[in-house]
């Protein structure tokens, strides 16, 4: 007699690099990134069963800058409005946030005001953030089901750093691991 075993459906993953954003309603699917400074907003209305994460670099744009996406202005808006789009209702969204470490010392500390906007920006647009992992000295890898908004942190070996320092690639060894 044979045993019905039934696997799992591997899962898709979807890497969201800087200034970039992904939307999914596939239960199979995870959003992956890596943050230093950067920060990750995560939105999902588990109602229509969509979810997305983006990676923003800054707050917000400074006089003619071209890359738009790298702005957490934007780039939050871009996140909302694609799941607007996919049924969505901005009333049901839920919010996690990651990142914004500081990485280099010595030099202003962006990632602190990339968490702060990211809060007061959620905070504006009446979008509860039930999680958040702002801060410290470390980079995060974050994945993220958009359908559930489960989010799993692997914190990084510390990667701060002097300003004047050379250069290097930070270590991907294994860290603290977290779940949402």
């Amino acid at each position: 007699m044979q045993d019905d075993v039934r696997l799992a459906p591997p899962l898709r993953s979807i890497h969201v690099i800087q200034g970039t954003h992904a939307v999914s309603n596939d239960p199979d699917t995870v959003l992956s990134t890596v943050l230093g400074s950067c920060v990750a907003t995560c939105l999902w209305d588990d109602r229509a069963g969509w979810g997305g994460m983006n990676h923003f670099l800054l707050p917000e744009a400074t006089g003619s800058d071209a890359e738009a996406t790298l702005f957490g202005a934007y780039a939050v808006e871009l996140l909302i409005n694609e799941l607007l789009k996919h049924g969505a209702s901005k009333s049901s969204l839920r919010a996690k946030l990651f990142g914004g470490g500081r990485i280099v010392d010595g030099l202003s500390d962006i990632g602190a005001k990339n968490g702060v906007f990211a809060k007061r920006f959620l905070e504006r647009e009446g979008i509860p953030c039930v999680s958040e992992s702002l801060g410290g000295d470390r980079g995060r890898r974050i994945r993220f089901w958009p359908v559930t908004g489960r989010a799993q942190q692997l914190f990084l070996k510390s990667t701060v750093r002097e300003a004047a320092a050379p250069s290097k690639a930070p270590d991907s060894g294994s860290g603290d691991e977290s779940f949402f």
